[in-house]
Protein backbone atom coordinates (compact mmCIF):
# COMPACT_ATOMS: atom_id res chain seq x y z
CA UNK A 1 0.00 0.00 0.00
CA UNK A 2 2.60 2.59 0.45
CA UNK A 3 3.76 2.70 -3.31
CA UNK A 4 0.29 3.37 -4.20
CA UNK A 5 0.49 6.46 -1.53
CA UNK A 6 3.86 7.18 -3.24
CA UNK A 7 2.88 7.18 -6.66
CA UNK A 8 -0.58 9.43 -5.97
CA UNK A 9 0.59 12.84 -5.79
CA UNK A 10 2.28 12.03 -9.07
CA UNK A 11 -0.41 10.46 -10.85
CA UNK A 12 -2.38 14.09 -9.72
CA UNK A 13 -0.19 16.34 -10.84
CA UNK A 14 -0.17 14.35 -14.38
CA UNK A 15 -3.93 14.19 -14.07
CA UNK A 16 -3.49 18.43 -13.55
CA UNK A 17 -1.42 18.98 -16.11
CA UNK A 18 -3.78 16.83 -18.69
CA UNK A 19 -6.44 19.38 -16.88
CA UNK A 20 -4.93 22.38 -18.46
CA UNK A 21 -4.03 21.39 -21.81
CA UNK A 22 -7.92 19.73 -22.16
CA UNK A 23 -9.51 22.92 -20.92
CA UNK A 24 -7.50 25.19 -22.93
CA UNK A 25 -8.39 23.28 -25.82
CA UNK A 26 -11.64 23.48 -24.75
CA UNK A 27 -11.78 27.20 -24.38
CA UNK A 28 -10.51 27.89 -28.10
CA UNK A 29 -13.01 25.40 -29.63
CA UNK A 30 -15.61 27.52 -27.91
CA UNK A 31 -17.29 25.74 -24.59
CA UNK A 32 -15.59 28.06 -22.26
CA UNK A 33 -17.80 26.84 -19.43
CA UNK A 34 -16.46 23.19 -19.54
CA UNK A 35 -13.10 24.54 -20.12
CA UNK A 36 -12.83 27.01 -17.00
CA UNK A 37 -14.02 24.13 -15.33
CA UNK A 38 -11.46 22.06 -16.06
CA UNK A 39 -9.13 24.34 -15.02
CA UNK A 40 -10.81 25.06 -11.77
CA UNK A 41 -10.57 21.25 -11.51
CA UNK A 42 -6.66 21.78 -12.13
CA UNK A 43 -6.55 24.45 -9.41
CA UNK A 44 -7.82 21.97 -6.53
CA UNK A 45 -5.66 19.03 -7.48
CA UNK A 46 -2.70 20.89 -7.19
CA UNK A 47 -3.74 22.19 -3.81
CA UNK A 48 -4.58 18.61 -3.21
CA UNK A 49 -1.17 17.46 -3.47
CA UNK A 50 0.55 20.82 -1.71
CA UNK A 51 -1.46 19.60 1.60
CA UNK A 52 -0.89 15.69 0.67
CA UNK A 53 3.39 16.80 0.96
CA UNK A 54 3.40 19.08 3.98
Amino acid sequence: MKGIANAAPALAMIAAFACVAGGAVTIRRGDRRKGVLMLVMAVVLVGNVLIWTM
